[in-house]
Order: structure tokens, then C-alpha cells, then sequence
């Protein structure tokens, strides 16, 4: 198969460096802050990049990707492809070949056994997994030795080994058998929080919820020994905070920090700042299954109310590039024909007329006695979507439209629906989120219908017979131009239909001491090579 990924060099480009050596460095170890805490540790529940990139420091996957976007081998021996027999002719096969040698840390061989029960515990109704996409698409695994794993399809799926246990928009690790088989299901199990059998470049130690955890150098680990002795994981749920532990020499990186930190962090000494172009972008959802959404014409007003270059201008200091859909420019999906609403509050007002709105006290829109209020949600501890928040609001009222105003910790708004997730849920009208796709342009995850939560990612809700049409030809074809044309269809139901509004294009930064080297970060998560990190 080619290689799905035609993406421009990747690499972290580095700007505001600060050489030398910073002070407080502690060698051998390093020191992370992130902004909430995760809702457990195993690899087959994780919910956002932040659970990924912890995962990925003790569970690896099939196969990841490299700082340049290639996809390479992992637990596989090799990519499967259609050149080396790995894909049948068909597209219906994949076979994959593990490395000989890969052990858990309590010794028992990584076998085609984990990697078939890890499949079999995300197809369990029982367990709170956000998505099963790709992985559902499987009608069988054969394990006809303990290195060989044969997936067979139901049908073609032209994202596959990218997804399968890899670098997709939902990145899974593959887990221990031996241990977690006995369980029902696998939500609530001590292994959540206490992953004491694992195969990645480091060990658990200690996790203290709400303040820190630990991690130990993995001397076994089949790559080789890892260059750090330890990572310790700070919680800090304020980003003003972690900027005064870089600046205090406390923490050695800043994990995705918004860029809202850009002009406090760029004048830091001994702080450099990593720039990683992501297959990414900020957006606002809109939950089209809400009373007041259903009506296209309610949400391409709100597209035409929202103001993406003064949100660009002072959110970003101009770091980030507008976006039209949720293509990047630099892949090979991206359509430059597919042009922005622009920013119009006048037609915005005459759209929401059309719809059955007219003016009542105080400018805000009403219809059958009822005021135009939508509930707006989003990160607690995200300061440039606190920033947005406001913006939005303003910008909002000014077209008629009230935004009541939400705010969840990260835990609690990507949550599983069984465990009370807002979002899975669908407990809002609009909500400002990010997004980290795979490292291919598939992105059926978010606007399929079979996707809609809380069976996927498809927070929007939105549900199209053409654009699951389109999606169709996206994943059932490995040739990259007939799914170029589809993609180029795909972006333009987006723009008519408006599920959701892409603010901008996502280049992540991340605030580093500079004595902190290895630090290489692929397009889907910064761990994916944490074993040749050194400080």
C-alpha cells in the first residue's frame, strides 16, 4: 500500500531559544506540567492528547509515526504493506509481523495475543472506549503463532494501519492480556491507576490525583535503555502557574501550552519554544441536534458572526493561520478552493430573520417567546479558550444570539458518556475545542453517522447521507487522487452544512528548556520516541 501520508517536512521548528545550559536542571530527570489530570492510566481508555502522551511513555502501539509524519514499525517488525504482502490484493488482509524479543515488564513475552484481546476489549460494550473507528471494521483476528496477527475486514478501509494500533485521532497502545483478560470489563479495575505491568520505555511509580505522578526508566525496554532515569508528571491546572515554574526553572516543559502564553514564555532565559505543526485545528462545535441548531440557517449565521482573523490577531499574536475547513494546508487532502464565510453581522441578523427570528429587548433574537440563548462550553483550564470564550460571547450578541457561558476541567468535558462526559453527552450548543487527527486525512471519526456520540467522536452530532457517501469513496479507496476528490467534496459539505466552525490551524506550541534534548515531536503526540530523551 502507499504510504498514506503526504504531508510537508513536519519537523518542530524551534524559535525564541535561549542556549546553554538553564538552571535548575536536574540530569536524568525530567519534569513535565500539564493542565488536568487524567481519568486513568490505561491505554485502551484514553481520551485526548494528554492521556496519550502519558499512555505512550509505558504502552506502545502497532506501529507510530516519525517526527517527519512516516509512519514506522513498532511493536510490529514491519509496516504492512501491499508491496511487502503485508495488505492482500484485495485490501481485505493485513498481516502483521511482531518483533521477536518485546517483553512486559514482568517478563511474559508481547504476543499476537495481546494484540488480538486488545481489539476484542475495545469491541466491548461493556467498556467506556471513546472510539472504536477502524476497529470496527474487523471481522476477524487470526494468531496462527505468537508473532503473527492477521486482521481481516469486513471491507476496505484505506486508513487502516495508520489507525490500527497507531498514530490515528484516537491513538491506542496495546495492553497486557495476561493481566487484564479476567475483567468483565475495564473500567473501573486497579490497573487504571496502578498500570504495574507495561512495555514502554518507562515504568509507573506513583500517581497522587490532582498533584503528581511518577515514572521510572524502563531498562528492558526492547529500543533500548532509555537515556532518562525518571519523568515526574506535575499537575497544574493553571497555565499562569506554569509559566512561573518555567521561569522558576521548576518544570523543563510546558505540555501544549496555549498560545495565549506566547509573549510571557518568548522572554523567559534559559526557556526555547518548539513549534510543531499538528494535523490540528481550534474550532467551535455546534451540536446540530439541539432545538435551536437544526436549522442550517441558525449555524451559517453564527459562521458568519464569528470574526476568525481578530480571534487569529488576539489570541494568537498572529502565530496561527486562519482556517476554511479542517484540512491543514500541508496535507495532501487540503482543497484551496473551499473559501471562509466572512465575517458579515449583518447577514448573520438577516439569516437568523429568515430563520423565524426577530429583535427583542436588548438585541437578543426571539422567536415563539422564547430568547436565543445557546450554552457555550469548553476548557476550564485552557486560558486562550477562556480568552475565546469571551470573544465569542461578544461577537454572538452582537448578531442577537445570547452565549451562556460554561467551564469543565478537561477530565470531566472529555469524559466517556458513562462517566458523565459533557461533550459525549451532548450537554451543550456550542463548544470551543481543539483537534489532533492521525497522521491521515481521515476524518470520519468526527462527521459519520455511525460516529455520532457517544459512539465516536462526532460531537456535532451531524449526521448526512452525502457526506457519508463521501466519506465512502475517502476509505474504501487506497489510491491517493481518487481520495483527494473525495476529501475536496467532504470540505464542502462542512462549509454548507456547518457542523462545525474552524477558527484556526493548529502549530502547537511547546515551552522547553533547552537542555532538553530528543524532543522530536510527530504529528499525533510528543512521546512517541521518549526513550532517546535526555536532560
Amino acid at each position: 500500500m502507499k504510504r498514506l501520508l503526504a504531508l510537508a517536512v513536519l519537523g518542530a521548528a524551534v524559535a525564541g531559544c535561549s542556549q546553554g545550559s538553564a538552571p535548575g536542571t536536574q540530569p536524568g530527570v525530567l519534569r513535565i506540567a500539564i493542565q488536568s489530570d487524567v481519568k486513568n492510566l490505561n491505554p485502551l481508555l484514553t481520551s485526548n492528547t494528554t492521556d496519550g502522551m502519558i499512555a505512550r511513555l509505558m504502552f506502545e502501539p502497532l506501529v507510530s509515526a516519525d517526527a517527519q509524519g512516516k509512519t514506522i514499525p513498532m511493536l510490529a517488525a514491519q509496516v504492512p504493506t501491499q508491496r511487502n504482502g503485508g495488505i492482500s490484493k484485495d485490501g481485505l488482509t493485513i498481516t502483521y509481523h511482531l518483533r521477536k524479543g518485546v517483553k512486559w515488564t514482568d517478563g511474559v513475552p508481547v504476543t499476537s495475543a495481546d494484540v488480538k484481546w486488545s481489539w476484542q476489549a475495545l469491541m466491548n460494550p461493556n467498556n467506556n472506549i471513546i472510539s472504536r473507528h477502524g476497529y470496527d471494521l474487523i471481522k476477524s483476528i487470526d494468531t496462527p503463532g505468537p508473532y503473527t496477527a492477521i486482521v481481516h475486514l469486513k471491507r476496505k478501509f484505506a486508513p487502516f494501519v495508520n489507525t490500527f494500533f497507531a498514530d490515528s485521532d484516537q491513538p491506542y497502545g496495546v495492553a497486557p492480556a495476561h493481566i487484564l483478560a479476567k475483567y468483565p470489563n475495564i473500567n473501573e479495575i486497579p490497573f487504571n491507576s496502578d498500570p504495574s505491568v507495561s512495555d514502554g520505555p518507562f515504568k509507573f511509580v506513583i500517581w497522587v490525583r490532582g498533584d503528581h505522578m511518577e515514572f521510572a526508566r524502563n531498562p528492558n525496554f526492547f529500543l533500548g535503555k532509555p537515556k532518562l532515569k525518571r519523568i515526574v508528571i506535575h499537575i497544574v491546572p493553571d497555565e499562569s502557574t506554569t509559566v512561573n515554574m518555567l521561569r522558576t526553572h521548576d518544570i523543563d516543559w510546558m505540555f501544549e501550552a496555549s498560545v495565549d502564553n506566547y509573549p510571557q514564555v518568548k522572554s523567559i532565559p534559559g526557556i526555547k519554544i518548539v513549534w510543531v505543526n499538528v494535523n490540528g485545528y481550534e474550532d467551535l462545535q455546534l451540536n446540530v441536534q439541539r432545538p435551536y441548531l437544526r436549522d442550517v440557517r441558525v449555524r451559517r449565521a453564527i459562521a458568519y458572526g464569528i470574526d476568525k482573523e481578530r480571534l487569529v490577531k488576539t489570541l494568537t499574536f498572529g502565530q496561527e493561520r486562519i482556517a476554511t475547513e479542517d484540512q491543514p494546508p500541508f496535507m495532501w487532502a487540503y482543497d484551496p478552493k473551499v473559501t471562509n464565510y466572512p465575517y458579515d453581522p449583518a447577514k448573520a441578523r438577516q439569516l437568523l430573520e429568515q430563520a423565524g427570528w426577530s429583535p427583542g429587548p436588548g438585541g437578543i433574537m426571539r422567536k415563539d417567546g422564547h430568547r436565543l440563548i445557546l450554552v457555550l462550553t469548553s476548557d476550564a483550564s485552557n486560558i486562550t479558550r477562556r480568552r475565546e470564550s469571551v470573544e465569542v460571547q461578544a461577537m454572538l450578541r452582537k448578531i442577537g444570539i445570547e452565549a451562556e457561558v460554561k467551564y469543565y476541567q478537561a477530565d470531566v468535558l472529555y469524559a466517556p458518556v458513562g462517566e458523565g462526559g459533557i461533550l459525549q453527552g451532548g450537554r451543550f450548543d456550542l463548544d470551543l475545542a481543539g483537534w489532533y487527527s492521525g497522521t491521515d486525512p481521515d476524518d470520519s471519526s468526527q462527521f459519520t453517522c455511525k460516529n455520532v456520540a457517544p459512539h465516536g467522536y462526532n460531537y456535532s452530532r451531524y449526521c448526512s447521507k452525502e457526506m457519508d457517501a463521501a466519506q465512502q469513496v475517502a476509505l474504501t479507496h487506497y489510491d491517493i487522487a481518487t481520495r483527494k476528490i473525495a476529501y475536496a467534496r467532504i470540505q464542502e459539505l462542512l462549509k454548507r452544512d456547518v457542523p462545525e466552525l474552524f477558527t484556526y490551524y493548529e502549530r502547537q506550541m511547546q515551552p522547553i528548556n533547552p537542555n532538553f534534548k530528543g524532543f522530536h515531536p510527530n504529528p499525533v503526540t510528543e512521546s512517541w520516541n521518549a526513550w532517546q530523551w535526555s536532560i
